[in-house]
């Protein structure tokens, strides 16, 4: 039944779904038994340049299929090739996609759809809305985020990559870090400094920059597990017309803050599959298990239960028609301890053969979320930082004092 706002109610917009993806996509097959299949749980992709090019034109593909038939964009309006539906109906409708065989997405695409372009939408001029938002929501344009500097930390308001004006063009200069997608991205979004003599806060910019434009370099960063999900971006002399600013000039502040929420939003579900995974390997055990771990079996099938409820607080506040604050700095605290106590189970489970490498399914494969799944305590603002917000938003504890 259709509601009196002509919003469809979520069952009958997830039964239109499931006939969707049904006519577009084949099914999931759920039927293989432990021991056959993929058994990668790797937290970061491993994959050579080439892969992660390949892996992208597939799931753009898809992407832009979904877009094409009205079940992409579905929070945003009619102009953008959206249905104007409550930004949970997305949520809605990626429960019924993973029933379906298409390609995993990325970072890079939640990246450009659900933090850059919503960020367009509020901050970018009528020509900007006009010459991004459909190739990013279609994904025919990517984006990735320039935000990180190995000198700042997380502290993004120390960022020194420099923008100097020169009449209407900006030149830029600085270093970026941990940038995932920046080898198939087609715009990076640069969080720059453009006036030094003020508070740090007050003196910063927001570019969007042509990844392919002169004086960019991208070097890929190689990870403990062998792969290089991540790279650092060079910005040398690199000219950027004001017409690719985002927002006024020194409160790319503000419009930073409004991408990193969005990004504490994404990860609430962080983990979940590798947990359901390390749970099947507890049942699928070759022997009894210990009483500790049946404990720890235990308390991570219950932190998987109230991870999924914390997202659906996330998804309430949606819901009401608000921003969630304090649900999105939880949700992710609470996911990285997930993470956590899935390699402490696992390694409790798996014993030495966690590290030999005996070709055995399910076993060595695993070491590529224990070595993964730390890297998410900086991910999206350090562990240290939701404690700072949840201290001062909820418990209603003083600031530190802005230098």
């Amino acid at each position: 039944m259709t509601g009196a706002t002509g919003t469809p109610e979520p069952e009958e917009f997830r039964d239109r779904a499931r006939q969707w993806l049904a006519t577009a996509a084949r099914p999931r097959a759920t039927d293989g038994a432990w021991g056959s299949g993929s058994d990668s749980v790797a937290v970061f992709e491993n994959w050579t340049d080439d892969q992660e090019r390949a892996h992208t034109a597939r799931t753009q593909e898809w992407e832009r299929t979904r877009y094409d038939q009205g079940w992409g964009a579905l929070n945003w309006e009619a102009a953008y090739g959206g249905r104007d539906l409550p930004a949970y109906y997305e949520q809605l409708y990626r429960s019924e996609e993973a029933a379906f065989d298409v390609p995993h997405r990325t970072e890079i695409f939640p990246v450009t759809q659900q933090l850059v372009a919503p960020a367009i939408g509020i901050w970018g001029t009528d020509e900007q809305k006009r010459r991004w938002l459909r190739p990013m929501l279609r994904t025919d344009e990517l984006a990735c985020q320039l935000f990180s500097e190995t000198e700042a930390g997380s502290d993004l308001a120390a960022v020194r990559t420099k923008a100097v004006r020169d009449g209407d063009h900006w030149v830029l200069d600085g270093h970026k870090v941990w940038t995932s997608g920046a080898t198939v991205a087609t715009w990076g979004v640069a969080v720059c400094r453009t006036d030094p003599d003020v508070r740090k806060h007050a003196g910063i910019t927001v570019f969007l920059v042509r990844m392919d434009a002169p004086g960019v370099t991208v070097r890929p960063i190689r990870q403990m597990t062998g792969g290089a999900s991540f790279n650092e971006v060079y910005l040398d002399g690199v000219v950027v017309p004001d017409t690719d600013r985002l927002g006024p000039v020194g409160e790319g502040w503000r419009v930073t803050l409004g991408v990193l929420a969005a990004e504490r939003l994404d990860s609430g579900n962080l983990g979940l599959d590798n947990a359901d995974r390390a749970l099947d390997l507890a049942r699928n055990l070759p022997r009894p298990l210990t009483g500790a771990e049946q404990q720890r079996s235990a308390d991570l099938y219950v932190r998987a239960l109230v991870q999924r409820l914390i997202g659906l607080r996330v998804t309430g506040a949606l819901v009401a028609g608000r921003e969630p604050g304090a649900e999105a700095s939880v949700g992710k605290l609470y996911a990285t301890e997930t993470m956590r106590r899935t390699s402490d189970l696992v390694s409790d489970l798996l014993g030495p053969s966690l590290v030999a490498d005996t070709g055995e399914w399910g076993t060595y494969a695993w070491t590529e979320h224990l070595l993964g799944a730390p890297g998410y305590s900086i991910a999206g603002g350090t562990d240290e930082i939701q404690h700072n917000i949840l201290a001062e938003r909820v418990l209603g504890l003083p600031k530190e004092p802005v230098r």
